[in-house]
């Protein structure tokens, strides 16, 4: 079994213009909204691949129970944490034109010490039976800074492996607690570390504690560095669309893949198809599953020699 958490779920607004450009008005041409954050998108692809995983998090307000309506109605098992703070909302723009999408995040209720603790008490509770746990997105206000440290070693003394992917101080106060699997971007993993070179970023973040790195490096794919080795796993070609749930499906197939006892080979080139696969679909946490099926044939994983790692 698998447990997605989401601290700060958000109800995921996504409008298509025709092309976006700052300082003038724009008519939206279609309007989506569903319940989101990143550990329900990767509940969502979970699903998509056979997966029954169970969704936790931190939910309140009108915009909460909108949030647990949706999952419900997508038959995801929900195990949210009510709190009394209004769940925030997040706005894709997607142009059409170049399919760029442009993020507007809101911050998250303050979460009380109280309630911090009721969802800490749900979450032992739910763990007995869990192979993996997944860590997803931001931290609302309020939540003490090694919140997911706190929540990684519950995962450990339960047996479950887990899967971070979030970025900043919830990133690095993290690591010192041994995640199984840290999945960055590039870009995040440059800013945890100050290395903007893949592998030697990389390596940094296993020397503070965790066991594995997976930084996505959008359409170039995946530098992985794992107790296996060094990989690297790309697409066959470059797909337009919403990339914008691209990095969470990715996070559902590592998941998967450590819930299966999968090689880190086939693991790798699951994440990128169905990575890649997310990128044509209107709104984060779909697949589109005719691309998945190509894409999982075409993925080419390498592990380089020791002298090109460097080089990655």
């Amino acid at each position: 079994m698998i447990l997605t958490v989401t601290l700060n779920a958000a109800l995921d607004v996504t409008w298509h213009v025709e092309r976006l450009t700052p300082g003038s008005s724009h008519r939206v041409e279609a309007a989506r909204e569903r319940a989101g954050g990143k550990g329900v998108n990767v509940a969502r692809a979970l699903a998509f691949l056979g997966h029954a995983p169970i969704a936790t998090g931190l939910a309140g307000g009108p915009t909460g129970r909108l949030i647990r309506d949706g999952l419900r109605a997508a038959g995801i098992r929900d195990a949210f944490t009510e709190v009394a703070g209004e769940s925030r909302r997040t706005l894709a723009v997607v142009s059409r034109e170049d399919g760029d999408a442009t993020v507007f995040n809101g911050r998250g209720p303050r979460v009380t010490t109280a309630e911090w603790s009721s969802f800490r008490r749900r979450y032992a509770a739910l763990l007995p039976g869990v192979r993996v746990v997944v860590l997803s997105g931001s931290v609302p206000p309020g939540l003490p800074g090694d919140a997911y440290a706190q929540l990684i070693r519950a995962a450990a003394r339960a047996g479950a492996a887990t899967v971070l992917d979030t970025s900043g101080a919830a990133l690095t106060n993290a690591l010192a607690a041994g995640p199984d699997v840290v999945k960055p971007n590039a870009e995040e993993l440059a800013a945890a570390t100050g290395r903007p070179d893949l592998p030697t970023a990389a390596a940094a973040v296993l020397a503070r504690g965790a066991r594995a790195v997976v930084a996505s490096a959008g359409p170039r794919g995946l530098y992985a560095l794992t107790p296996e080795g060094a990989w690297t796993a790309r697409p066959p070609e470059r797909l337009s669309g919403n990339p914008t749930g691209a990095g969470d499906a990715c996070v559902a197939a590592l998941a998967a893949g450590l819930a299966d006892g999968a090689p880190w080979a086939d693991v790798l080139r699951e994440a990128v198809a169905l990575s890649a696969a997310a990128v044509p679909c209107p709104v984060a946490g779909d697949v589109d599953a005719g691309v998945y099926g190509r894409f999982r044939r075409e993925v080419r994983v390498e592990s380089p020699p020791p002298a090109a790692r460097s080089r990655a």
